[in-house]
């Protein structure tokens, strides 16, 4: 679960996981049945939750980690700590399912908000369940605002 030396404690990670899974319930997905959840962590406590959201027109849709950080960015956030992901096709469920990672979109959208040495996503099957890596981890040559310098 927390092989990487990350400093986030349980608590934390079970309360966003769990967050993250209750957003599941709100994912629009007749096209894919393929629900994800997010919860992302302000620097501030915080927290800004997310859902995917489907479009008969696939470019349209939505990731759940997009909705997150465009919620919080509207409400005037910019600082990030975390965020978990929890989803998968809503036929499998339980110990049976695999992490769900970002796509490259949101990566790249995490990449403009969050350090991508400290920021840390969750990525969760369950409490018991989950792997943590920085972004920099899964994204390692992103392009950010620092590159615009």
């Amino acid at each position: 679960n927390d092989k990487r030396g990350v400093k986030m404690e349980k608590e934390m990670i079970n309360q966003l996981i769990d967050t993250a899974i209750y957003q599941l319930k709100y994912s629009y997905t007749p096209y894919s049945n393929f629900k994800v959840g997010a919860a992302l962590l302000a620097k501030n406590g915080q927290v800004y939750t997310g859902c995917n959201i489907e479009n008969a027109g696939y470019t349209a849709t939505n990731c759940a980690e997009r909705t997150a950080f465009f919620k919080a960015v509207y409400e005037g956030e910019r600082n990030f700590k975390a965020i978990a992901i929890m989803g998968g096709p809503e036929t499998v469920k339980g110990p049976d399912c695999d992490i769900c990672a970002p796509c490259g979109i949101c990566r790249q959208v995490m990449m403009e908000f969050c350090d991508p040495e400290t920021f840390q996503i969750i990525l969760a099957v369950s409490k018991d369940k989950y792997d943590v890596f920085t972004l920099r981890e899964l994204f390692p040559l992103g392009f950010g605002p620092a590159d615009l310098a």
